[in-house]
């Protein structure tokens, strides 16, 4: 089974479980992250990781388990994380330590690049039985106290190249047409985190426009209900969670996600 294959299958179980894999608050105890290295999983790996629904943000290959004196329960399944191998010219190169996601733009003079998705698997802590000299010194990361709404304005902000933003009517959408978003006045939200949850979505929408990345779902006009449609809701309602995620948002918008499934 390929990678593709492994991730699909995972985020299908958890729909027909009736969980809706990205809509998770993991801020409430911080990022999913290494238990050695103490990084935090980026990516389409913190729905994988979040979606088991554990308490403890600590994760763990059995190796490391296993050098740090302790053992995984018995019976317990991993979960798998992604990331990619990179290779110039047949040969692998090592990745920039930001670099999470392959480019699609090939630099002149550079030698033919190839991205190739690979996996491996990882215990949460929660499943393992540690020395006490390690348990012992876990704690759950110190939380920033961020403001979300001066989050979210600092995210937009900094958006390369963003759409047009206009607030007229009651309905909130984006025209690829006109590469515009449009919002209701803010003071016809509940709140500022409705707003911000609903403009998100949108948001997500815009950057699939030919001026960003240029996604087949925004570029060719699908009617409601159909594959490709029901595809660009599901990234504009994973975009929109993350960033209400990332920014302390409560997001509440997807309650109709399971019908886009």
């Amino acid at each position: 089974m390929d990678v593709y294959s492994i991730v699909t299958e995972r985020i299908i179980e958890k729909l027909e479980a009736g969980t809706v894999p990205w809509h998770k608050p993991w801020r409430s105890i911080g990022a999913p992250r290494n238990l050695v290295s103490k990084k935090s999983y980026r990516g389409i790996n913190v729905w994988l990781l979040t979606a088991q629904g554990y308490i403890s943000p600590y994760w763990a290959t059995l190796r490391q388990i296993n050098e740090l004196g302790g053992r995984v329960r018995k019976g317990e399944k991993s979960t798998p994380v992604v990331f990619w191998r990179i290779y110039m010219d047949g040969v692998e190169v090592k990745a920039n330590s930001d670099q999470h996601e392959p480019e699609h733009e090939q630099e002149e003079g550079q030698g033919q690049r190839r991205f190739v998705l690979r996996y491996y698997s990882i215990f949460n802590t929660e499943q393992c039985e540690l020395p006490a000299s390690v348990s012992e010194k876990l704690a759950f990361p110190e939380q920033r106290q961020l403001d979300p709404i001066e989050a979210c304005e600092k995210i937009l902000a900094g958006m390369p190249n963003p759409p047009e933003i206009q607030h007229a009517g009651d309905q909130a959408f984006y025209s690829p047409i006109t590469d515009r978003i449009t919002m209701p006045p803010r003071g016809l939200f509940e709140n500022a985190e409705e707003y911000w949850s609903t403009f998100w979505h949108e948001a997500a929408h815009a950057s699939g426009h030919s001026k960003r990345l240029n996604r087949d779902s925004i570029r060719e006009a699908a009617p409601f209900g159909s594959a490709i449609y029901s595809v660009e809701e599901i990234v504009a309602e994973m975009t929109a969670a993350y960033l209400c995620g990332i920014t302390g948002i409560e997001n509440r918008t997807i309650d109709n996600s399971a019908a886009y499934v």
